[in-house]
């Protein structure tokens, strides 16, 4: 039994043959989209939800709360409370829940949610964990390493960039992986480094020409049940700024693309003027570049569905991560998912 709290639809698409998966989500849409793509949800408040059905039942913990008070999204409100997060997880590490009292004196509501987690661990003792967040929550992460280290546990924490291991975006996250029944070490990258395949172009993945520079992130955000940096708006930018730029030998780094141009209004057509091109990616492309599988259904408005696809865990840094947590490294297929 694997237990995910802040589920959303990432980890679930690699998580080991055979897996019985106990997730929980908020969001309406995200559990629609989990069930579209054949994963079971319960749809709750996962900091309501009880412990205790799945003491002593419990192989695997994966959590991914929601990190937009850690970064510009959120104003970077959750890193002033820091100090209460590191004491929420002291507390709950002893068993003393204080999360009411500490999440009522944090700046940004959503900060507290960093600390779920640990409540889960200390009632459930899994025998692996996988964890990840925006970068700057590492020193929280790191805590977590060193409280289940305490316990027990072989831990590791640090940042990873999803490009290194095949993704064809830059992607870089704080995770943490933990095991009480063999040692762990962070999974080491696949892409870019030397006698290895190179980093995944972003014109490989959606087709918009060529380009050797790293595609600019996406991601998702601003939710309370999940998220990182707005989307799509540094995404048009960072596209914006290499659309007909050439690289040191004279080549385009980014060829024209066929997207699709709003009509003109009545006044730009006498003032001859033309719309610029939306340089936006679609939900499609977005899917893409966080390495779904293809045809994946996202469900809700357009917002929710682009929040959906940036909020995720991009399954190929998940499926590494698991692995390397559960001991499961040999099992990973060309596409890096579990290989069945």
């Amino acid at each position: 039994m694997i237990v995910h709290g802040f589920a959303g639809i990432g980890w679930s698409e690699v998580l080991p043959p055979g897996s019985i998966e106990i997730a929980f989500e908020l969001g309406e849409a995200a559990c629609r989209t989990r069930v579209a793509a054949g994963h079971s949800v319960i749809r709750c408040d996962v900091t309501q939800y009880p412990t205790w059905p799945f003491k002593g039942r419990t192989t695997g913990k994966i959590d991914s709360p929601p990190c937009p008070g850690f970064n510009k999204s959120g104003k970077k409100l959750g890193l002033l409370d820091l100090p209460l997060v590191h004491q929420a997880i002291e507390d709950l590490s002893r068993g003393k829940d204080t999360r009411a009292a500490i999440g009522a004196a944090c700046r940004d509501e959503r900060s507290i949610l960093t600390a779920e987690p640990m409540r889960w661990h200390y009632d459930l003792m899994p025998r692996w964990i996988c964890m990840e967040q925006v970068p700057s929550v590492l020193p929280v992460w790191q805590q977590y390493a060193d409280i289940l280290r305490g316990w027990g546990y072989s831990a590791v924490a640090g940042v990873v960039d999803a490009a290194h291991y095949g993704l064809g975006q830059t992607r870089k996250r704080a995770v943490l992986i933990a095991s009480r029944v063999r040692d762990v070490e962070l999974p080491a990258p696949t892409h870019g480094g030397l006698g290895q395949p190179p980093l995944t172009a972003m014109a490989d993945v959606i087709g918009w020409g060529y380009t050797q520079r790293p595609a600019p992130s996406v991601t998702g955000g601003g939710t309370y049940t999940g998220g990182a940096e707005p989307f799509g708006n540094g995404t048009r930018q960072a596209m914006a700024r290499t659309i007909g730029t050439v690289d040191e030998h004279g080549r385009r780094l980014w060829a024209d693309r066929d997207v699709p141009i709003r009509k003109p209004t009545a006044k730009e057509i006498a003032e001859g003027k033309t719309p610029r091109p939306n340089l936006r990616p679609t939900v499609a492309e977005c899917a893409k570049l966080q390495g779904f599988r293809s045809g994946l259904a996202f469900c809700g408005t357009a917002g929710e569905q682009h929040l959906i696809v940036g909020n995720a865990v991009p399954p190929k840094l998940a499926a590494p991560l698991i692995a390397a947590a559960a001991g499961l490294a040999g099992q990973l297929d060309d596409f890096g998912a579990m290989a069945a």
